[in-house]
Parts: structure tokens; C-alpha cells; sequence
């Protein structure tokens, strides 16, 4: 089983090439099941149910979150009746939506997919490990994949997520920060793992946006309006196999057997 997972959406940018290249790259990959972050994919802050909509229905099966989940006030009304969008699980009780989906990827197999977030740096909300042991519980053992996206600031917090689950689940990769990192491996347990997945958008700012409004908040401090950047639009996502015919983990979910990077510029 191959599976897809999209780094950060940022903006039109960041919707225009997947709409153009994720036709082809599911089917020059033999993808069965995609996944993307979607948090940033209404100008570059939060997502709207007409956006949401569109890439749902574009070949993402599910969209995860993070701290920008809840930027755009008409998510709020929209977000509990399309569980395929998630928000990070480990929000107080009581928040719209569910930081948890399951469903049936194009094999037949039954996947899910938990979406975290971390606390350094970040808003100080509920503990992700010991959420990601209560919800991982929730779900049925016919569940054969599991892909957690943490959500994060730090490497160390998502580091630390990768060697907690490993063995539990089949892929923990992290998501925030836009900017790709080179550490993708297979951990011993049978987890695929990536620190960061990067940023699918324009490439020519400062993660996404444009420049001189994030360098003139550097300068002066002061408030600062920011807008998204326009070129040098690339695809980051990772491919990640499972190895369908051998042993499954402790939990009994697939193992990986690879994990790859791609990058992809706009035609």
C-alpha cells in the first residue's frame, strides 16, 4: 500500500499545484490513500468549507490541522460535519470538530489518521502523548494503517512523538514549520517518520509569504500586514509503502517499509 501525505497547503499558490499534480502522482505512484495539511490553505491562515470542499474533493481523502485550524470564523459551523477535515485531537473537550478520522482507503483497507499538536512554542493545550495513547485507542484492530501528523514547533517535541508511537502506529510525520527536513526514515518498530514534510506553495518568501512584510516585522517589531508569495511554487509531500506481506507491529498495524521524500515544482 503506498500512501501520500502533502505538506502544509499554503494559499491559492499551494492549491493551484495540487489541483494541476495530484492526478499524475497518484497515478505515476500507485497511490492509494492521500493525505494533506490544510491549515494554511485559506491565504496562508486557516481554511474555509469551500475550500476544505475542493481539495476533499480534488483526491485528498482527509485534511489535517493545527494552531491555525480555527482562523476563519465560518470553519466553526462547518468543521463538525465534515470529519474527513481534522483539527489536533489534543484541543480542550468541547471544540468543534475531532482530531481522529477513519475510513477505507482505495484497496479496501481500513486506515486512520490522528492529527496532534504540540505545546512548545506553541498555545499550552492538553498533553499530545498521553491524547494520542487515549485516541489511538479508539480505534478498531481492523484498522490496518495509521498516520499521525504532529503538528509542531520544535524538532525534539516531534522527535520525541516518532520514538513514543513507534511500533504503534505505521507513520508519524510532522507538519508546521514549512520547511522540509532530510531525516525521513523507517524506525525499528516499523514506523515511518519525518521530522517536517515542508510546504507545498511559494517558495521565493519566508514560508510562504511574501518578504518584505515579514522582514519589516524583524526590523521594528511592529505590526505588520502579511500576504502570501507568488513564485517558485513547489509540492512538498512524502510517499510512504507499507510492507504488506510481512509481520504487522505490536499493534498490529502495517509496518513501513520506505518512506521518500518528493519535491515538485509548478510546470
Amino acid at each position: 500500500m503506498r500512501i501520500l501525505f502533502i505538506g502544509d497547503i499554503v494559499g491559492s499558490p499551494g492549491r493551484r499545484i495540487v489541483h494541476d499534480r495530484l492526478s499524475d502522482l497518484v497515478d505515476h505512484h500507485h497511490i492509494e490513500l492521500v493525505i494533506a495539511n490544510g491549515e494554511n490553505s485559506a491565504s496562508g491562515f486557516g481554511i474555509t468549507p469551500r475550500i476544505a470542499e475542493d481539495l476533499l474533493g480534488n483526491g485528498i481523502q482527509v485534511l489535517t490541522g493545527g494552531n491555525h485550524s480555527w482562523d476563519r470564523k465560518e470553519i466553526f459551523d462547518y468543521m463538525p460535519h465534515q470529519p474527513r477535515l481534522l483539527r489536533p485531537a489534543n484541543f480542550p473537550e468541547g471544540n468543534p470538530g475531532s482530531g481522529l478520522y477513519a475510513g477505507c482507503a482505495k484497496n479496501g483497507l481500513k486506515f486512520g489518521v490522528l492529527n496532534l499538536q504540540g505545546r512548545v512554542f506553541l498555545p499550552a493545550i492538553d498533553d499530545p502523548f498521553k491524547k494520542a495513547d487515549a485516541e489511538l485507542g479508539k480505534l478498531s484492530d481492523d484498522v490496518a494503517f495509521v498516520l499521525v501528523d504532529i503538528h509542531a514547533e520544535t524538532t525534539s517535541e516531534k522527535i520525541s512523538m516518532g520514538w513514543y508511537l513507534d511500533g504503534r502506529v505505521t507513520a508519524v510525520v510532522g507538519t508546521h514549520t514549512h520547511v522540509a527536513t532530510s531525516d525521513e526514515r523507517v524506525l525499528p518498530n516499523g514506523t515511518a517518520y519525518i521530522t517536517d514534510v515542508g510546504m507545498t506553495g511559494p517558495h521565493d518568501g519566508v514560508i510562504g509569504m511574501d518578504r518584505p512584510g515579514i522582514i519589516k516585522k524583524f526590523l521594528d517589531g511592529l505590526p505588520a500586514r502579511f500576504e502570501v508569495a507568488t513564485g517558485d511554487i513547489q509540492m512538498n509531500a512524502v510517499v510512504i509503502e507499507t510492507d504488506d506481506s510481512g509481520p504487522r507491529n505490536e499493534a498490529g498495524r502495517l509496518r513501513a517499509k520506505s518512506i521518500a521524500r518528493l519535491r515538485l515544482r509548478a510546470d
